[in-house]
């Protein structure tokens, strides 16, 4: 080893950064004993790692949602990586745990904004990159979702799979227990909105014209067809809207009905699902 370059440095610089040993004393030699540029020197590696394992698919991973103490915000963060092995790694797991308690300090508007926060001196971003370079596999720190409401009730599925944020209009304990399980609704039934009001227009267009065929190809009379896709419509949005769908543990009533329990008034505003893959 260079009489500039001690093990002292090379450990300093490991605990600094978590990368190997070896990598570590290369990039103090190529910095020249400079710290920061050592640094640079192993973030520049990751980032080639990165790139040369771009096309790689980052299909497992760790999924995170988190709510504010007093449960009036909430944020998922989703980082992807290559293999189950690394998900279940305490390290890749902690580090989303952290990234996830950043959004939630910081609350930023879009992924983009996320990277930008400032991780230990350097951004989200940057200690991503760095910990692909310690990995050696494609990591991507993917998807973030935020949410405001009166009150936030949060489920995390098994394993870190899969998370969900509901929103609701009112506030107690009881309202934020009743809505973890409309977030279980949500993770095992994936409604594609809140009501019929909050599909896309272009679902509901593509809906129609596929019961409209549907009811050509059964050979129904034309002058009924445009009935009978209004009611395939229907279904759709009874089996497809989280407020209209069949509570999952009581498949005799409605989600809408389950809320009226707590309170005559209560219902979803808004929620977010995201999942692995």
């Amino acid at each position: 080893m260079s009489a500039n370059i001690s093990a002292a440095d090379v450990k300093k610089l490991r605990e600094m950064t978590g990368a190997g040993m070896m990598d570590c004393k290369k990039a103090l030699k190529e910095a020249e004993g400079d710290f920061e540029k050592a640094v640079e020197v192993l973030r520049k590696k990751g980032q080639k790692v990165s790139a040369k394992r771009a096309d790689r698919d980052a299909n497992e991973g760790v999924v995170v949602a988190l709510v504010s103490d007093d449960k009036t915000k909430g944020v998922i963060v989703k980082l992807s990586c290559e293999t189950d092995f690394v998900a279940k790694g305490d390290e890749f797991i902690g580090f989303t745990n952290k990234a996830a308690e950043l959004a939630l300090q910081h609350f930023p508007d879009t992924l983009e904004d996320l990277l930008k926060v400032d991780m230990n001196g350097l951004s989200l971003g940057d200690r991503v990159t760095e910990l692909v370079g310690k990995i050696n596999e494609k990591i991507e720190l993917d998807t973030y979702e935020k949410l405001e409401a009166t009150m936030i009730s949060p489920y995390i599925h098994m394993g870190n799979k899969a998370a969900v944020l509901v929103g609701m209009n009112k506030a107690s304990d009881d309202i934020y227990e009743g809505g973890r399980d409309v977030a279980m609704q949500v993770a095992a039934m994936k409604p594609v909105a809140v009501d019929k009001d909050g599909v896309d227009q272009s679902i509901v267009d593509k809906e129609i014209e596929i019961g409209k065929e549907q009811a050509r190809q059964e050979g129904k009379p034309e002058q009924i067809i445009e009935k009978i896709a209004m009611g395939k419509l229907n279904k759709f949005f009874k089996e497809n809207t989280l407020l209209n769908q069949q509570f999952v543990k009581d498949s005799n009533e409605t989600v809408a009905s389950f809320l009226k329990k707590f309170d005559k008034e209560l219902t979803v505003t808004d929620f977010k699902h995201v999942t692995l893959g």
